[in-house]
């Protein structure tokens, strides 16, 4: 994941013979942290876990990024999701810069209790590493509002009584009963669903009947595949952690959400769909295909079966470097995750936004913005295809970097 990060950075500043001087200040991370922390499990015995929190780059702003709880995660993996939410703030035109973060853990083996009490431990362990002006966690992989609202009140509970009311914005994608937005829950798939439609308007083409696979059904699959499906688009095949179904007739996303739900989490069995093998996946016949799973999904093996002509990433880092040259040399287009995922940091915006100045704002009015924004960074990187006759992904880069390159060459460099 890092390699495939680093080779996406070179070929931008490359192309845009980016100041030797800033290119190594955007080469390294900031800040890396790694805490071990014990904590006591429902049986009484105490488990020592792992956690992390790498600061790419704060040149915009504070920095801003996920949390996830997954085995994968690990101090090369943060660094590499570090890079690409520095680049994916500075697209969007937020004021933020880039950070990533998690527990190596699997959280299907703990309990609800087990959880929170990790979670909790975990926030004393970053202690002041984190903070509403400094580094602003969100939910990723395997992490929710439920785990934002623990994050909250740790932190909270370790300020003084007339500090903790400015604390509500140290972390993003809350319940809305803890200082949380109206359509942060959707935001990710949302946006992901909006550049496939502004994807669509600028090929002419309409959404209606074209045919759509998703890779994870989890908050980001979900509501991509609910406004898709209301944009009159069929959902065919769904793969999980557990395996994948395929319907030629269509997926009702709400039908397989219910299930998904009273099926711990599962899509197997679903009695829309049949179970088709995992490797056959990616290769299904489809006009769009969302990976919005984990990282390196879409490799030199399967890349070259695949039918869509279309990939939208709501994942980050789906693609590697190798698979995206055959993708773009069949013609398939790509809506690059730093753009197509970013609607759940500009989500975090909004909220972070409404919690610093005492707004609540309502879903339309979120949704609306969101918009706006989304399209605004789609048609730069459309524009700048055009103009530097580069793929989207270079395109989506290219303005990023150039964006901190300014930064870097109006303030200077201390000292």
């Amino acid at each position: 994941m890092l390699d495939n990060v680093m080779r996406q950075f070179n070929n931008a500043a490359d192309i845009i013979d980016l100041n030797k001087n800033i290119r190594k200040i955007l080469e390294v991370t900031n800040n890396e942290f790694v805490v071990h922390f014990p904590v006591r499990m429902d049986n009484g015995e105490v488990e020592i876990f792992t956690g992390y929190r790498v600061q790419h780059n704060n040149a915009l702003g504070p920095y801003k990024g996920g949390l996830r709880y997954h085995p994968t995660v690990d101090i090369d993996a943060a660094r590499a999701l570090a890079m690409w939410m520095t680049w994916k703030t500075s697209l969007a035109g937020l004021p933020y810069g880039g950070a990533k973060g998690g527990i190596q853990l699997d959280p299907t083996k703990y309990s609800q209790d087990e959880l929170q009490r990790i979670t909790r431990r975990f926030t004393y362990a970053l202690g002041d590493n984190i903070g509403p002006e400094l580094d602003i966690p969100a939910p990723d992989v395997n992490t929710n509002p439920q785990t934002m609202a623990w994050i909250l009140d740790t932190y909270m509970s370790t300020k003084s009584p007339n500090e903790r009311s400015k604390n509500l914005h140290v972390v993003t994608g809350k319940p809305i009963g803890a200082g949380g937005s109206e359509g942060r829950d959707r935001a990710t798939g949302y946006g992901v669903f909006l550049t496939i439609k502004f994807w669509a308007e600028h090929k002419n083409i309409s959404l209606k009947g074209k045919k759509f696979i998703v890779q994870g059904f989890g908050n980001v699959g979900y509501w991509a595949s609910h406004f898709l499906h209301e944009e009159g688009a069929l959902l065919t095949a769904v793969q999980d952690a557990y395996g994948s179904i395929y319907n030629e007739s269509g997926i009702h996303p709400e039908q397989l959400l219910d299930y998904v739900k009273a099926n711990k989490g599962s899509i197997l069995g679903f009695s829309g769909g049949n179970p088709v093998d995992n490797a056959d996946f990616f290769g299904l016949d489809c006009d769009i295909c969302i990976p919005a799973a984990l990282g390196n999904q879409i490799t030199v093996k399967n890349a070259p079966q695949i039918k869509a002509s279309l990939i939208a990433e709501g994942a980050n880092g789906p693609t590697d470097v190798k698979a995206e040259e055959i993708l773009l040399k069949n013609g398939v287009d790509i809506i690059p995750d730093i753009l197509c995922n970013s609607g759940g940091v500009i989500g975090s915006y909004f909220e972070w936004l409404q919690n610093r100045n005492g707004e609540i704002w309502q879903l339309d009015e979120v949704l609306e913005k969101l918009e706006k924004k989304m399209r605004e960074s789609f048609s730069k990187v459309m524009q700048k295809t055009k103009t530097e006759k580069i793929d989207a992904r270079t395109a989506a880069f290219v303005i990023a970097i150039e964006r901190l390159e300014e930064a870097y060459v109006q303030r200077g460099i201390f000292p």
